[in-house]
């Protein structure tokens, strides 16, 4: 099905105006993953969270490597007189390693690694060399680890919502008996068009998804509607409008 971005009207597939409005639809495809309905040039499909992008990259990338292409000319053919090339029946001669020559040992009595005498060897006698190892210094600078927060920004009043590291389901809605929402919207300003249970948002693999569960005026994310038992991977940037109007509206960010 098409969904009308103007009157929500669901149409059938390959409909090219609204049966309603006659507004032109989206050309629809398919995902490659899952199958699912999406619309053409999307990114990521919004049932099974395909990254698309990766799918189409891989496609230019094996039509680039099939394409013909010659190969580049050796450096002593493009470059003759040039002393510094050498062709591949005149390579450079080796390196020479020099021979490692070592201290005598002098009389002295051998050192420790903190300069003073080994007491344990009598003095005078033949010692091999001694290399004095460096004691560890203490560091004086930590490095401090900060842990990114997955963060809701409410557009309306500009408050910042960090969402809970600790849950794998969080819902979103206002208090009531049945489904405590984690984020509770109460107290935002026309609050009164977001369902007591309206939407959840789950953490799968390190991603983000977001659902309707059932809301009276439904959820939009970037102004497009959120089918019921439909579920969208939630990008950096995203705008998700719970309810018509653009009245209660976060943005999907990292801190």
């Amino acid at each position: 099905m098409i969904i009308c971005p103007h009157c929500l009207h669901q149409n059938p597939n390959n409909t090219p105006t609204c049966e309603v409005c006659q507004t032109t639809l989206p050309t629809a495809s398919s995902c490659p993953n899952c199958g699912a309905s999406m619309q053409l040039g999307a990114q990521f499909c919004g049932q099974c969270g395909f990254n698309l992008a990766v799918e189409n990259n891989l496609v230019e990338a094996e039509k680039l490597l099939n394409s013909e292409h010659p190969d580049p000319p050796a450096p002593w053919q493009s470059e003759p007189d040039n002393p510094f090339l050498f062709p591949p029946s005149q390579p450079p001669d080796p390196l020479v390693v020099p021979d490692f020559i070592e201290e005598q040992a002098s009389d002295y009595p051998p050192q420790t690694q903190y300069g003073q005498p080994d007491v344990r060897l009598p003095f005078g006698s033949p010692t091999p060399l001694v290399y004095a190892e460096l004691a560890p210094q203490p560091s004086h600078s930590q490095t401090q680890l900060q842990q990114q927060t997955v963060q809701l920004i409410h557009m309306q009043t500009n408050t910042t919502l960090d969402l809970p590291l600790n849950l794998k389901l969080i819902h979103l809605g206002k208090p009531n008996k049945r489904v405590p929402p984690d984020i509770d919207v109460s107290s935002f300003p026309n609050a009164e068009v977001v369902s007591r249970v309206h939407a959840d948002i789950r953490v799968e693999g390190g991603h983000y998804f977001i659902e309707d569960v059932g809301s009276s005026n439904g959820t939009y994310i970037n102004n497009v509607p959120l089918l019921p038992g439909n579920r969208h991977r939630l990008r950096l940037g995203d705008r998700i409008a719970l309810g018509k109007g653009n009245l209660v509206t976060f943005v999907f960010q990292l801190n």
